[in-house]
């Protein structure tokens, strides 16, 4: 690898062939391909793997492996091939709102999220947030409801604090909360550090391919539509290494920590 980031390597693992040029409408096609390509996955942390950071790193796992991450690699990724395009962006950190009790107030930044300029226009982007992550960038103004793909998003508040809520089934939902201070490599190491520790336990997995979204937390596989909500549980290793190649297209790693690494998602009470 060379020391700059491989463009054309990152477009063809996303297939992208259009313009490179520093347009929403490319921010926006980038923005919908890379989290259906490129899943979100803790493999590493499983398998007590360290998760690094470098943009050599995450080359080699999301680009030349086939495997995926979790947010700090696909944004610092996504980061680099904006940057690399003449996009202008904005490294921000994030308290993540998602699954707490409401008034939850996060005391701890614990996931990454990028302002990206263009054309003038600031839009939050984020091709990270495992489950119910993006499919398209959103313009950085409050209260206004943003279709994307997928569901609607929108953004509150502002001036500093921002807080990200998507509808589903009819529900404004809490995805989290940032200000617009930018935060360097340096800064999301010891952030990189406990997510490390945080996904060591679970396996967790997601993709977005259309307008279904699949996720995957221990041994329950749900796949979501615009229709309806299907869950699968699964009960072997076998089952697990099937659905992370050919769900979540991750080319598996080949080490003898993956199996006991996977073990940890079908011990008693992993799903409860």
């Amino acid at each position: 690898m060379s020391d700059g980031p491989n463009l054309d390597a990152y477009l063809k693992r996303i297939n992208y062939a259009g313009s490179i040029a520093p347009t929403v409408e490319t921010l926006q096609m980038l923005h919908r391909l890379h989290p259906a390509a490129i899943p979100f996955e803790n493999l590493d942390p499983l398998m007590e793997q360290p998760v690094r950071l470098g943009l050599s790193d995450l080359e080699q796992k999301l680009v030349v492996e086939r495997r995926g991450g979790y947010c700090f690699e696909h944004n610092l990724l996504f980061k680099a091939m904006l940057e690399d395009m003449d996009f202008k962006v904005t490294p921000l950190a994030a308290g993540v709102l998602w699954g707490r009790e409401e008034g939850y107030v996060p005391t701890a930044l614990n996931h990454m999220v990028l302002l990206v300029d263009a054309g003038g226009v600031s839009y939050l982007t984020d091709v990270g947030f495992g489950g119910q992550v993006m499919t398209a960038p959103l313009r950085l103004r409050a209260g206004l409801e943003q279709e994307t793909p997928n569901e609607r998003y929108r953004l509150m508040g502002g001036e500093p604090i921002w807080r990200l809520e998507s509808e589903i089934a009819g529900e404004w939902k809490p995805l989290f909360q940032f200000d617009l201070a930018p935060h360097s490599l340096d800064e999301y190491g010891p952030m990189n550090d406990l997510s490390m520790t945080l996904f060591r336990d679970d396996l967790a997995a997601a993709r977005v391919e259309g307008t279904t979204r699949y996720a995957l937390r221990n041994g329950r596989l749900r796949t979501h539509d615009a229709a309806q909500t299907t869950t699968r549980m699964l009960s072997s290793i076998a089952e697990l290494r099937d659905v992370l190649t050919n769900v979540f297209g991750i080319q598996l790693p080949s080490t003898d920590r993956l199996d006991p690494a996977l073990e940890k998602a079908l011990r008693p009470g992993a799903n409860d």
